[in-house]
């Protein structure tokens, strides 16, 4: 049956399988890394074929991957489970099969995926889509439907970071073309920065040069001096090195290589990088999934994971920070509408037209511009949930929000989860009386979004990538890297400087920019919480509805899976299924 929570698509896996074995190569698109590795755990464990099936994600070594991408193309693989990794960039005429396992979050990545099959101009592409939840049936037909007719999706423009802006003054500086009249032209003429000011660019400048502020008098942070002939210059040679060591704006979560041990504790084979976070919480012998296999955790050597093969249960698997895809917004608005709209569901599979006909019975089915909030009791524990549509990322925000409003009222929350559908929040008092019109107010935006951020870690984490692009922190040096806890231990002590003595500071600037554009996704948010302003709907029940069980579900699971989380997640989601039906 079609889970009612869950994330990783267990339940289609035999007929992934079956699919696989009739077709002559396939590609086996997953949104995340982790759900890669279950997946191609899951097929090999059913592979009573022996079929030759790959896995391909960027946390694997380069060769590993090179050498899965020399196979495919020579035709020798029958299916290979990817990330975006093979998006694009790839040409396979044999591969005449792709599936999207779990939503694929917007239809323009939907189209490019469902290209990579029977790429020539003679064959039609063909895909098969497996939702690894019913919300996320509507999110895959809704793709369908965006697709098909011809809308393409995707993130709007930018503003230009001035981190990045940054590191550009000084790749100029090294190029020794670096004059005041003609980088604030340049910058001026380019779309993403054309609302800064001459002001703003020479603060940029100044920031490059010296550090500004409270951190002019670092020698270190001198990196552009004035020539003779007017021209502003990298300080010298070394500086510019280090530089172009450092270009990039792409900061990864920190990172450990994965290696083999070999008898007396050295290391052996590479087989890929994963995130320090994730070691951190390994104790000795615990076992997890990477690279296909089951490994266990032997130690820690420098920056090298050593690991031992094994055949353990239960093995966990990595959650990168990275594998974090919102729902586009023009898809959460089509998913709205498909709930709204009865006639649509005649599309949709039996079990996920059942659901809706259940909830529509036990609760309501919202119009597409309103927003349905409903308020439960539950054991010991009175709930709140609300169905925005606007993605994982928003909803986190809006849970941390909320629960900080309701604390101010009195109403003592315990806590809240989010996915991409959904927000739950719970606590010791009832919040069936509350005024939802000023509980969802968008002024949550203002001074208790800045009261937050001053006090979260969110801000040091902006920060630290900030830091990083603009140079201000140099991550690689000649013969030497620094880890993840070095590059936040020296950003967090410069933050806590700033924030004291220079509380304007460009980097801090840039970092509250960052933060609300990528890590909270403000932006979305306040547009959301705009159009539902005086569209309320509020549904006072006397239990669990049965759209509220797939967030419910996931309430105080850990982000780091073990095998058995589905069914975990099933057990809960049985449990509040059982309570929504009766």
């Amino acid at each position: 049956p079609m889970p009612w929570g869950a994330h990783t698509g267990r339940h289609a896996i035999p007929e992934l399988y079956a699919a696989i074995k009739t077709a002559r190569t396939t590609l086996v698109f997953v949104n995340t890394r982790s759900q890669a590795e279950i997946a191609f755990q899951e097929l090999w464990a059913i592979n009573a074929d022996n079929l030759p099936i790959a896995l391909h994600h960027g946390s694997l070594d380069v060769a590993h991957r090179r050498r899965v991408e020399s196979l495919m193309a020579a035709g020798q693989l029958r299916a290979v489970v990817c990330t975006s990794t093979l998006d694009l960039g790839i040409d396979w005429g044999d591969v005449d099969l792709v599936v999207q396992l779990g939503a694929p979050k917007g239809s323009a990545r939907l189209l490019q995926r469902i290209g990579r099959s029977n790429h020539t101009l003679e064959r039609p592409s063909r895909a098969l889509l497996a939702p690894t939840n019913r919300f996320e049936t509507l999110e895959c037909r809704a793709s369908l439907e965006a697709a098909e007719a011809g809308a393409i999706d995707g993130p709007g423009p930018r503003r230009g970071g001035l981190d990045v802006l940054a590191q550009h003054v000084l790749s100029l500086a090294c190029a020794g073309d670096l004059t005041e009249d003609g980088l604030v032209a340049e910058v001026m003429a380019t779309a993403p920065y054309a609302a800064l000011t001459r002001a703003d660019i020479e603060r940029v400048l100044d920031f490059a040069a010296t550090g500004g502020y409270a951190l002019r008098a670092y020698e270190r942070l001198r990196k552009v001096v004035r020539g003779r002939d007017g021209r502003l210059r990298i300080r010298d040679s070394n500086t510019a090195q280090r530089h172009r060591m450092n270009i990039g704006t792409i900061i990864e979560a920190p990172m450990l290589r994965v290696r083999l041990a070999h008898p007396g504790g050295r290391g052996g084979k590479t087989l890929g990088e994963i995130e320090e976070d994730f070691i951190a919480g390994l104790g000795p012998r615990d076992t997890f999934l990477f690279a296909g296999e089951v490994l266990r955790y032997v130690g820690l050597q420098g920056v090298d994971v050593l690991v031992e093969r094994a055949a353990g249960a239960e093995p966990k698997v990595p959650a990168y920070a990275g594998g974090r895809f919102p729902m586009t917004t023009y898809l959460a608005d089509r998913v709205r509408r498909m709930i709204a709209d009865q006639g649509s569901w005649a599309f949709l599979p039996e079990q996920v037209r059942e659901w809706l006909e259940l909830q529509r019975a036990r609760s309501a089915i919202p119009d597409p511009g309103r927003l349905l909030i409903e308020t439960f009791p539950r054991g010991l524990r009175h709930f709140l949930v609300a169905y925005p549509f606007e993605g994982r990322l928003a909803h986190q925000t809006l849970g941390m929000l909320l629960t900080r409003r309701l604390e101010r009222w009195g109403l003592k929350p315990l806590g809240f989860v989010a996915n991409d559908y959904a927000l739950g929040i719970w606590g010791i008092e009832s919040m069936a009386d509350v005024d939802l019109a000023a509980l969802f107010h968008e002024d949550m935006l203002g001074d208790d979004l800045e009261e937050w951020l001053q006090e979260s870690a969110l801000m040091k984490r902006a920060f630290a990538q900030c830091a990083v692009i603009s140079g201000l922190i140099e991550r690689r040096q000649p013969g030497a890297e620094k880890n993840g806890r070095q590059v936040t231990f020296s950003t967090d002590l410069v933050y806590d400087v700033l924030r004291k003595h220079a509380p304007d500071h460009l980097l801090l600037q840039a970092a509250r920019a960052d933060a609300g554009e990528g890590l909270l996704d403000i932006q979305r948010l306040g547009a959301g919480l705009k159009r539902i302003n005086g569209a309320i709907l509020h549904q006072a029940l006397r239990r669990v509805s049965p759209f509220a069980v797939p967030v419910l579900s996931e309430v105080g699971k850990s982000p780091v899976y073990g095998s058995g989380q589905d069914a975990v997640i099933d057990a809960a989601a049985a449990a509040l299924a059982a309570e929504a039906m009766g």
